[in-house]
């Protein structure tokens, strides 16, 4: 597969104009990206200038803390795919997570997971592995899988810090190729992105896409 077709093209900055949306979604259609990756706000604009091209529209739900609760989340998705969305990708309860409430943290993925299959559509989980102990990270992957997602992600790129090799190689130890993976957060370079691919990634989350594929 071509390196275009692991990128979600990316931009989720709070200030971004229509105008910026707009220039990532012809980089996305011009390079053949795997997606857009928007906040919901541009879903709609986002999935209609892209209805007449492979690439898909993604969008994040509970973005980006994840401190939101499930029904809002639920909501959050089930509007978003109404308005286009392909792919969801969702911050899970971190703190839940740390505090050892595991049910709390499954019920909340399992709960995005059946909306967004629900309309045959794709569940990623992030899990924000910057604030994540190594134990903390495996058992937000197995959380994940149980509760039916598609891919596991590391980060959100609004965080302390993003993607590391290290952690995509423990996060494939964990799901072994049952999930996907997304490596995302500070991925500026080819050589970043293919080191994250070699490493167990089957996503790249950037907002450098066009740099990382056009690298010599």
């Amino acid at each position: 597969m071509k390196l275009a077709k692991y990128i979600d093209h990316t931009i989720l900055n709070a200030d971004a104009t229509e105008a910026e949306v707009d220039k990532v979604i012809a980089e996305a259609i011009k390079y053949d990206f795997a997606s857009v990756c928007i906040n919901p706000y541009w879903v709609k604009h986002t999935a209609a200038e892209l209805k007449n091209s492979d690439v898909n529209t993604c969008t994040v739900i509970g973005f980006p803390l994840g401190a939101t609760s499930t029904e809002s989340k639920v909501f959050e998705a089930q509007q978003a795919i109404k308005d286009g969305a392909d792919e969801l990708d969702m911050v899970i309860n971190v703190g839940e997570l740390k505090a050892n409430h595991d049910d709390a943290v499954l019920t909340d993925i399992k709960a995005l997971a059946d909306a967004v299959h629900a309309e045959h559509k794709l569940l990623k989980v992030i899990i924000e592995t910057a604030l994540l102990t190594h134990d903390e990270k495996v058992r937000a992957c197995q959380l994940a899988e149980k509760a039916g997602a598609d891919f596991v992600k590391t980060s959100t790129g609004f965080s302390t810090a993003g993607a590391k090799v290290e952690d995509i190689k423990l996060m494939r130890e964990t799901v072994g190729d049952r999930l996907g993976i997304k490596a995302s957060g500070g991925i500026h370079s080819k050589a970043e992105a293919e080191a994250m691919i070699d490493a167990g990634a089957t996503r790249i989350g950037a907002s450098a896409s066009v740099k990382i594929v056009t690298a010599d």
